[in-house]
């Protein structure tokens, strides 16, 4: 498995581990929050601090319900829509954000979860972030891999098929630079779901370079899978585990960041035993029943990008690509172009096949 070199760093077996601390959107909006947040990443001794980059209106239709776990980390009942406003930075902000982490000598990393972030990310960082909704978004992923940067390609909810298909479709696009990540997608994920062998799975049946998107409490599961030759951690921290927003209370404290980079550095992973085989789970690299019923609300379908009238052909501009999950999938965009509405389809709500001959 070839390194990959990214500014100045070198990600591969054989080298040290590269540490990603995940600010997410635990800044709440608040630009200086996140910078906080860099110097907290910083601090700690991480190499890079990556964010989440989108316009909300892009990412979610504004008849997506919230996530079971957002509804009860945040305490209460609101639409995805409602809840990841809150949680914008403008691109104004993210061009300040990543000039900051230059001065400060830590990488920029964001995910972007819609194609017009794709493109203003461009410029700004060395590689690619693919969140795992987003793993079966196949126009998003052709975007991305067109770009001929490397990816780190999350893999939760997927199936073992859905993981090799991405990979298949990213290389085809002349990208062979990947990096799969094991992860479940569950804020807090239960040490019983983490599957940790299901990384080795990955690396097994792709030959990719793999390392593990960490949702659990505490840092053993993240030790655990350096040990087991994870070249990537990523962990979301927070400054502060009581601010409201979705993932806060899954989050490391910025002592529990240090704690984890220090314990990574030194080769120190001293789990006991029944927590270590609780980790270590199942080789099968499948969805959990928690990540089905997520995956309904996050990941993505075809939605209407404006309203289309009862008879009109169907073109590509009338379309985007966008949560929830319940609806004809994006693979399946080329089928519904040029099809004929058989009744008024209203902007924003999802494309059905029942609708369109």
């Amino acid at each position: 498995m070839e390194p990959i070199k990214i500014d100045g760093k070198i990600i591969g077996e054989n080298y040290p581990v590269f540490i990603i601390a995940e600010a997410g959107v635990n800044h709440n909006g608040d630009f200086k929050l996140a910078k906080k947040l860099i110097d907290a990443a910083n601090e700690a001794g991480a190499d890079a601090v990556k964010f989440q980059t989108f316009k909300s209106e892009n990412v979610t239709s504004k008849y997506t319900s919230n996530s079971s776990y957002a509804e009860r980390n945040i305490g209460k009942k609101e639409t995805m829509l409602e809840m990841i406003k809150k949680l914008e930075i403008s691109y104004d902000n993210f061009k300040k954000l990543k000039r900051y982490c230059d001065e400060k000598g830590i990488i920029f990393l964001s995910t972007p979860h819609s194609d017009d972030a794709i493109e203003f990310l461009e410029p700004l960082m060395p590689l690619y972030k693919i969140p795992s909704p987003d793993i079966t978004n196949i126009p998003f992923l052709k975007a991305i891999a067109k770009k001929r940067k490397p990816i780190i390609l999350s893999t939760g909810i997927a199936t073992m098929k859905e993981v090799t298909e991405a990979v298949e479709l990213i290389k085809k696009e002349g990208n062979n630079k990947i990096i799969l990540m094991q992860c479940t997608t569950n804020y807090p994920c239960k040490l019983e779901d983490v599957n940790l062998r299901a990384m080795q799975t990955l690396r097994k049946k792709t030959g990719l370079l793999v390392g593990f998107s960490d949702h659990t409490i505490g840092i053993e599961a993240s030790m655990l899978a350096v040990k087991l030759g994870a070249v990537v951690i990523e962990r979301h921290f927070t400054l502060n585990k009581a601010l409201p927003g979705p993932d806060h209370k899954a989050s490391l404290s910025p002592d529990e960041l240090k704690k984890l980079v220090k314990a990574i550095s030194n080769k120190d992973y001293k789990i006991p035993p029944e927590k270590e085989e609780l980790i270590l789970g199942s080789s099968y690299k499948k969805p959990t029943a928690a990540e089905k019923e997520i995956a309904k609300v996050i990941r993505k379908s075809i939605i209407a990008k404006v309203k289309i009238p009862k008879g009109a052909v169907i073109t590509g501009d009338m379309l985007i690509i966008k949560r929830p999950g319940t609806g004809i999938p994006s693979k399946d965009i080329d089928k519904v172009i040029g099809k004929i509405a058989l009744e008024d389809i209203k902007q924003d709500r999802m494309i059905s096949w029942k609708k369109i001959k």
